[in-house]
């Protein structure tokens, strides 16, 4: 079987309290890119994950990723054997490991079925990978895993990912959030929460990583119609009406950043 794990954004992110658990309270509005990670799977004898890609060298070990962990709460007989092409960069704010995981789910899904408590243990995996496993448009809320449907009028709209190669951890940018509610999401279809929302992790994650900034600015001339970053960075998004435009903003990018990671896409 072969599953794309589908790059996650956040086109708003709205912190409304910290939790008495140390979680944060949040509303966000997830969307997903027509591309991402590339998993592949066989049959084996036991449970294995190889790794390669341009990103392979950043996940600390094979045996103990996502994808093991997602194997190891579905069953499957026999063991697997999953290839995972990383082309996403880790600790991006894209869900990357997340996205794994839930196209794990949708394999298993596929081969047999998933189990009826799938979203609780996609859930214990992570915030991110029960919204990962559906890979369409929604509500996130909570911790991001409940879930209510948007209506999607985004759906094939052209998407710029760009990211200036810096990893950034989720945990010291929720921590670096100042506390203040800035008020809930707003309501509508997906194209209004996008244009009105906004991330609340922003400030935080320029003050980790200032070069955010620069690619937010970067991206501001491309005449996107929003430019945000995605999660807690320090990945930016830009929508375009016209796919020409993203093909120039790409351009641009790989001219005047050649450092930078780029991927042009649709959201799904």
């Amino acid at each position: 079987m072969i599953e794309t794990a589908y790059a996650k954004i956040n086109l708003a992110l709205h912190i409304r309290r910290r939790r008495d658990d140390g979680y944060h309270a949040l509303e966000t509005l997830f969307a997903f890119v027509d591309q991402g990670d590339q998993l592949s799977a066989s049959p084996a004898a036991r449970d294995v994950c190889h790794v390669k890609g341009e990103f392979a060298g950043a996940l600390d070990n094979a045996t103990g990723n996502i994808v093991m962990q997602a194997l190891t709460v579905l069953k499957h007989v026999p063991g697997w054997a999953v290839s995972l092409e990383k082309r996403l960069p880790v600790a991006a704010g894209l869900g990357g490991g997340s996205a794994d995981a839930g196209a794990i789910f949708r394999m298993v899904a596929r081969w047999g079925g998933l189990p009826d408590d799938w979203r609780t243990r996609a859930a214990k995996l992570g915030a991110d990978v029960p919204a990962c496993v559906e890979s369409h448009a929604c509500i996130g809320l909570g911790t991001g895993t409940e879930l209510q449907p948007v209506e999607n009028d985004l759906a094939g709209m052209p998407v710029l990912l760009v990211n200036p190669r810096v990893p950034l951890s989720t945990g010291p940018v929720f921590k670096g959030w100042d506390g203040v509610d800035r008020g809930a999401l707003p309501q509508g279809s997906a194209r209004a929460i996008a244009l009105e929302g906004r991330n609340d992790l922003e400030t935080p994650a320029i003050a980790l990583c200032p070069v955010i900034a620069d690619v937010l600015a970067a991206l501001a001339e491309t005449q996107p119609l929003l430019a945000r970053m995605s999660g807690s960075g320090a990945t930016c998004f830009a929508l375009y009406e016209r796919h020409d435009v993203m093909d120039k903003a790409l351009e641009y990018m790989a001219s005047c950043h050649p450092e930078w990671w780029t991927l042009a896409g649709k959201l799904r």
